[in-house]
């Protein structure tokens, strides 16, 4: 192994670890850097301990991660019975928060937003709160898998260090 392999598994390594900021930060795709830094690692070790089907797995996952980055918001207030105002509002907030608050925008956003739809659906202040608190659970909820799924890439990297050295 020369040094350029080092600092490629250095770099795999950064990746993955600049995923798990991209939970929380805005804009930053964090599952997809972690996933690009396990397929640079397993390529720089040639898919002996990291195969092409464990890349290509999580690679699905990762799929369904983006996917569940817009549903479990919504999922969340479905569940506290946001109305389909307090659903858009919520969509709404989530990328204005975004724009304008940075990165607690990603959860004022979404709440404040699904509490004015739901308001001017006709909710009272009281149901509409519950209706803008799903939204964060959901947001929570869908941010705690994907950091469990970086949490997993970065195990299966580690054992994969000391296997493969």
């Amino acid at each position: 192994m020369d040094i350029g392999d080092i600092l490629l598994i250095i770099f795999s390594f950064v990746l993955a670890a600049v995923g798990a900021v991209g939970v929380i930060v805005p804009f930053l795709p964090g599952v997809l850097f972690a996933w690009l830094g396990m397929l640079i690692f397993a390529y720089i070790t040639e898919f002996s301990v990291i195969t092409v089907t464990v890349v290509l797995v999580f690679l699905g996952l990762m799929a369904l991660t983006a996917v569940l980055d817009i549903a479990a918001p919504i999922l969340g207030a479905k569940k506290y019975q946001a109305s389909r105002y307090g659903i858009a509002g919520s969509f709404i907030g989530a990328l204005l928060g975004v724009v304008f608050l940075g990165p607690p925008g990603i959860i004022i956003g979404p709440f404040a937003g699904a509490f004015i739809g739901e308001f001017v659906g006709g909710k009272k202040p009281e149901e509409a709160v519950q209706s803008a608190k799903g939204t964060v659970i959901g947001f929570l909820a869908g941010s705690a898998i994907k950091l469990a799924l970086i949490a997993v890439m970065l195990g299966f990297m580690i054992s994969a260090l000391f296997t493969f050295y």
